[in-house]
Order: C-alpha cells, then sequence, then structure tokens
C-alpha cells in the first residue's frame, strides 16, 4: 500500500512542482517560454525533490486514518438559501479551494471541484477523504467560475464540463489556459494578466499576483500564468488566493485596493516546509498575508478534503487561531467555516 502511495503521489507532485527560466522581459513575470515569480528569493523545487519527499515517508511513521477524516463535520446544504439570496454578501465553502461567493446577486464559484480525485487519472492520484458540501444539482445558477492556475486540484475539467452543461458559466482564468478550456467544450472563456480587469454588471474582477507556478505534465512548466483575484461590488470587496506563498504581493494588493472585506487563504497543504514554503503559505504566513491585505474576515480553505501534504488534515485551523492570538487578531475575524457551511455577512 505504501508503494502504490509513493507512486501516485510522486507522479501527482512531479506535475504539480516546477522551476522557471530568467529572462529580461517588459513585465518581471514574464518569461521567454511562459511566466516566472518575480521574487528573487523565489526557490522552486521539482521532480528530485519530491523524491526525496516521498522516499523519506516510506520509512516515517506516516499513515493515513482514512475513518478519521470521514468523521470530520460536514454541514447539509441544499442551496435554498443560496437560490433566494439575491443581494447578500456570503461565502460558502464546498471544499478545498472551492467556495461559492455572492456578491451583489452575482454567483461566482473558486476553483471548482467535484471529483473525487485530484489527478490526471481516475483511479489514481490524490483521493477526496471529505465529499463537497453542496451538491452541483443544488446550486444557484452560477455566473462566474474564477480558476487560479492548472493544476489538477484547482482546474478540474470533468467539474468544469459539468458546470458548462449545466450553466453555462462565463470563466476567468490566467494567460495560456484559454486552449485547454476550449478544448474541453468550455465555450466562455477569459485569459487575463495580471492586474487586468474585468467588469460583468456591478462587480469588476481584476487578477492580481501570486507565488506560485503551474503546469499539468512534465513538459508545460509554467506555460500558463497563475494568480489570485480581487472581486469588487458596489460595497464589498472579496479576495481568493488561490495558492501562494508569501511575498510582498499581498502589501501591493491592499495598497491598490484598500481595505478588503473577507479573503479567502490557504491554510493547508503545508507539510514539509522545505518543500512547500515557496508556494504554499502555512496558517502562520496565512496570518501575516491577512494582515497586509488588511481585510476584516478571514475565511481559510485549501485544507481538510485531499491528502497533498504531511500535517493532519484536521490541524490547520488549530494552528491558524493560534497565530492569529499571537498576532492580537481578535478570534471574530477568523471564520473557519465547515464544508457546506454558509456565512451571510
Amino acid at each position: 500500500m505504501k508503494w502504490k502511495t509513493f507512486v501516485t503521489l510522486v507522479l501527482f507532485f512531479a506535475l504539480s512542482l516546477g522551476t522557471f527560466a530568467e529572462s529580461p522581459t517588459l513585465k518581471p513575470h514574464h518569461s521567454d517560454s511562459g511566466f516566472q515569480n518575480p521574487n528573487p528569493n523565489y526557490e522552486p523545487k521539482g521532480f528530485w525533490d519530491v523524491l526525496v519527499w516521498q522516499w523519506d515517508r516510506l520509512f516515517l511513521p506516516y499513515s493515513l486514518d482514512a475513518k478519521a477524516y470521514s468523521e470530520f463535520p460536514i454541514v447539509s446544504n441544499d442551496g435554498g438559501n443560496l437560490r433566494s439570496n439575491t443581494s447578500k454578501l456570503s461565502v460558502t465553502w464546498i471544499g478545498h479551494a472551492t467556495t461559492l461567493i455572492q456578491i451583489d446577486g452575482l454567483n461566482i464559484l473558486t476553483d471548482p471541484i467535484w471529483s473525487e480525485r485530484c489527478s490526471p487519472f481516475s483511479f489514481a492520484g490524490p483521493k477526496r477523504y471529505t465529499p463537497p458540501g453542496i451538491s452541483i444539482n443544488h446550486l444557484p445558477n452560477i455566473d462566474i467560475v474564477i480558476l487560479s492556475h492548472n493544476h489538477y486540484d484547482h482546474t478540474d475539467l470533468p467539474t468544469l464540463k459539468q458546470l458548462e452543461e449545466k450553466f453555462h458559466p462565463m470563466v476567468l482564468t490566467g494567460l495560456g489556459n484559454k486552449k485547454l478550456l476550449l478544448g474541453e467544450g468550455i465555450r466562455n472563456v477569459k485569459e487575463m494578466d495580471w492586474w487586468e480587469k474585468i467588469s460583468f454588471g456591478s462587480v469588476t474582477f481584476t487578477f492580481t499576483p501570486t507565488q506560485h507556478f503551474s503546469g499539468r505534465s512534465l513538459f508545460d512548466r509554467d506555460e500558463t500564468l497563475w494568480g489570485s483575484f480581487m472581486v469588487v461590488g458596489k460595497k464589498e470587496k472579496v479576495y481568493f488566493a488561490g495558492d501562494t506563498g508569501y511575498f510582498s504581493h499581498f502589501k501591493d494588493i491592499a495598497s491598490r485596493f484598500g481595505s478588503i472585506d473577507i479573503a479567502i487563504l490557504p491554510i493547508g497543504a503545508t507539510e514539509p516546509r522545505w518543500l512547500m514554503e515557496p508556494v504554499h503559505i502555512g496558517p502562520t504566513q496565512a496570518v501575516m498575508s491577512f494582515l497586509d491585505l488588511k481585510a476584516k474576515f478571514l475565511v481559510p480553505m485549501h485544507y481538510m478534503t485531499f491528502v497533498l501534504s504531511d500535517e493532519p488534515l484536521d490541524s490547520p485551523v488549530p494552528r491558524t487561531k493560534e497565530a492569529m492570538k499571537q498576532s492580537g487578531i481578535s478570534e471574530s475575524a477568523f471564520v473557519p467555516l465547515k464544508i457546506g457551511e454558509s456565512r451571510f455577512f
């Protein structure tokens, strides 16, 4: 069983951890072959780093207690309140990085994944240990889908095809991703560069920087652009981080947009830090990012769904609470939703 886990995880992370090549260009995040992180201290991790990590895991007392994970609290959500909501700001956590944001009557899904595995294969790769918090059939009409980057746990093609068939939403994503999506029958796709804006009714979407990378195979490292989204309505602002390491981009975003109402930030897939730190903020860095963004509420995500790293699935929330306490932040600012739970602001 450990060898099966070793092989599938090596393959998954081989497709997920990349490198970048420096190149003088007009924009610091563009390169001759695609894109790069402008942080001069960014240290990319690659295939051999993943091999070292997985080899170490074979000889460590690491085990997966799937039964314990299946007992995580999940809120039953039939979508009734969401379908009737046409004015209030709300966030619903569906699982992993998938949330439903409602703002100014608009329904927005972030990095949607309803699949059982986040993998190029349906039979192998990281599997889901908690079910989606709401059925696709119970969702309100989805107007917009935002995709932070093209990794399998954030751009899930089977889910996107279901959403296309049911709702025909506009899909916003980084440069270079349109070809993949059009090839899968996703018809309304808009590519965006960092700081580019697109409006839909009263809501403006800005594709904002992150420190991450892209790739869906061994041969397309950083050919497409990764990022985050600032969603600005008539009165309220919601930030969705996608995946990111810690860098000055959080302060840059705050300087451009001012006070943010809700910051949806990742707090999981963080261990071991020597491997994950360049591209995944941990609980302490999530709190630092929250402070940089000058946000009112922190809604955590990217945990308690798939086993992608070494920390227990239920550990990120207590660690984040402690980091917030150490930073002197009011406990009321932290909104750790249960899977399926909606919060109306």
